[in-house]
């Protein structure tokens, strides 16, 4: 079974409808109401680790199940530097490109490595004036969604190619 396909942004528009969807496909399958939360759980992360990492999130979300076996879906379009890139895949479970599985997918990700750009978190001169007297905190991820996905997950898989973000993210019941 697949379920239809929800639009997600940054305004929240279409994670409510994400979050129905998998209660609709958890009851659909007949999870426990345990194995429902933890199924909704996997979303709601998955969503959270997604719009924490790209900053933006234009993305779609569907489930695909069989039995009592899901695979929630995620593919998002950002526009990609180092820092992104390292903790997306710091994220998935094998820690690696799941793009980058053939001899060509291997020397995309390694160009695509080499070409990508560092953050740049420089301040505009025209902003330093306005700032003068106002000290400047850079928020660090925490990296909780990661951790909480990791754990309640059976496997999460990335796969980037170019700006785009594919997630895969795996849970059994049987």
């Amino acid at each position: 079974m697949k379920s239809d396909v929800i639009t997600i942004d940054n305004r929240s528009n279409g994670f409510r409808d994400a979050l129905d969807q998998t209660a609709k496909a958890a009851q659909f399958r007949g999870l426990s109401h345990k194995e429902e939360l933890q199924l909704r759980i996997c979303a709601e992360e998955m969503l959270s680790l997604v719009r924490s990492v790209t900053g933006e999130l234009q993305a779609c979300f569907w489930l695909e199940s069989e039995g009592k076996k899901f695979d929630l879906h995620l593919s998002a379009k950002t526009v990609m530097d180092r820092e992104k890139r390292d903790n997306l895949i710091a994220s998935a479970t094998s820690r690696r490109n799941e793009a980058a599985n053939s001899f060509l997918g291997k020397l995309r990700d390694a160009f695509e490595a080499a070409m990508i750009s560092e953050p740049d978190y420089s301040i505009p001169e025209d902003a330093l004036d306005d700032l003068a007297n106002h000290p400047i905190e850079v928020q660090e991820w925490d990296e909780f969604e990661q951790s909480i996905l990791r754990s309640v997950a059976d496997n999460v898989k990335i796969s980037i190619r170019g700006g785009v973000v594919d997630m895969t993210v795996s849970k059994s019941f049987e």
